[in-house]
C-alpha cells in the first residue's frame, strides 16, 4: 500500500493541475517529490506485488507530469514521462482500468515524432498501438497526428496550419506550432531560391503569419532586407561558390604522364 504521504501529495497535485489557471510551479515541485516517493515505494518501475490502487496513482502522477511538461515547454521532460508510462500502458494494460489520458498522450508523442521528422518511428509507433487498424481514425487523438503526417507528406501546409484550431486537446497546439516553424523555414528556403524580392503581404501569406511583427521578426532571423516604405522584402542570396580548376597544374601533369608513356613504348 502506498504511504499516506504519497497519497496526500497525489491529491494535492491533482488539485494544482486542475486549477484554472493551472499552477505550473506548484505542480513542478509536487512532481519532484512524488517521483522520489514513487521510487521509494517501488512504483516508478512497478514490481509484481504492487496493488491496483497504487498502480493507478503512479500512472496518474506520470500522466500529469507528461501534460505539465508540455505546458512548461519542457520537451525532454515529456519524453521521459512518456517512456516511464510505457510500462503502465503496455505491461499492465489488462490489469489497470483504462485511462482517459492515455490516447491524448500517445497522440502527443506521435506529433512529437513528426516535429523531429522521425517518419519511420512515427509509423512504427502507430502500428504498435493496441488499436485495430479500422479504429485508428475513429480515435480523435490518433486521427489528428495521422492527418498531420499525411498533409506534411502531401505538402498541404495550409491544412497543417488549420489543424491547429482543430486540436482535440490544448497541448497539441504546442507541437503543431513547432511543425509550423519547420514548415516556414522550408518555405522560406524556396522563396529565397525562387525570388529576389516579394511584397511583404505576399510573403506573410505564404509563411502563414497573422501580423507584420511576426513576419519582421522572422525576416530578421533569415537575414532578409525589409523596406517598410516600399512594403517589400529582399531575400539574402548566398554567393555561389566558384570551383577553380587548376588548369596549368593539370596540363603539366598530363604532359609528364605522356612523356613517361613514350619512354615505355
Amino acid at each position: 500500500m502506498a504511504p499516506p504521504q504519497l497519497v496526500s501529495l497525489h491529491k494535492e497535485l491533482q488539485h494544482a493541475f486542475n486549477a484554472r489557471p493551472c499552477d505550473l510551479q506548484k505542480c513542478g515541485l509536487l512532481l519532484a517529490k512524488l517521483k522520489i516517493g514513487l521510487i521509494e515505494a517501488g512504483l516508478l518501475v512497478p514490481l509484481g506485488d504492487a496493488s491496483l490502487e497504487d498502480l493507478v496513482i503512479a500512472r496518474d502522477v506520470l500522466e500529469i507530469g507528461a501534460f505539465w511538461s508540455i505546458r512548461s515547454r519542457d520537451i525532454p521532460s515529456f519524453d521521459r514521462y512518456f517512456s516511464q508510462l510505457q510500462t503502465f500502458y503496455n505491461d499492465y494494460s489488462t490489469q489497470l482500468p483504462p485511462s482517459p489520458r492515455e490516447y491524448p498522450i500517445r497522440g502527443l508523442y506521435l506529433i512529437r515524432l513528426l516535429t523531429q521528422n522521425r517518419i519511420a518511428d512515427f509509423h512504427t509507433t502507430l502500428e504498435s498501438l493496441p488499436l485495430a487498424a479500422d479504429s485508428l481514425t475513429a480515435n480523435p487523438y490518433i486521427q489528428h497526428p495521422v492527418n498531420l503526417e499525411r498533409w506534411l507528406m502531401e505538402g498541404s501546409y495550409s491544412k497543417v496550419w488549420n489543424a491547429r484550431e482543430e486540436a482535440p486537446v490544448e497541448e497539441y497546439k504546442f507541437f503543431v506550432d513547432s511543425l509550423m516553424g519547420t514548415i516556414r523555414n522550408e518555405i522560406a528556403s524556396c522563396e529565397e531560391a525562387a525570388y529576389e524580392s516579394l511584397p511583404m503581404k505576399d510573403a506573410g501569406t505564404l509563411l502563414f503569419f497573422n501580423n507584420q511583427s511576426e513576419l519582421l521578426s522572422f525576416a530578421q532571423q533569415r537575414g532578409w532586407q525589409v523596406n517598410l516604405t516600399a512594403g517589400t522584402i529582399t531575400f539574402a542570396k548566398k554567393g555561389e561558390e566558384k570551383l577553380e580548376i587548376p588548369k596549368e597544374r593539370l596540363i603539366t601533369a598530363n604532359l609528364a604522364i605522356a612523356r613517361e608513356l613514350e619512354q615505355i613504348v
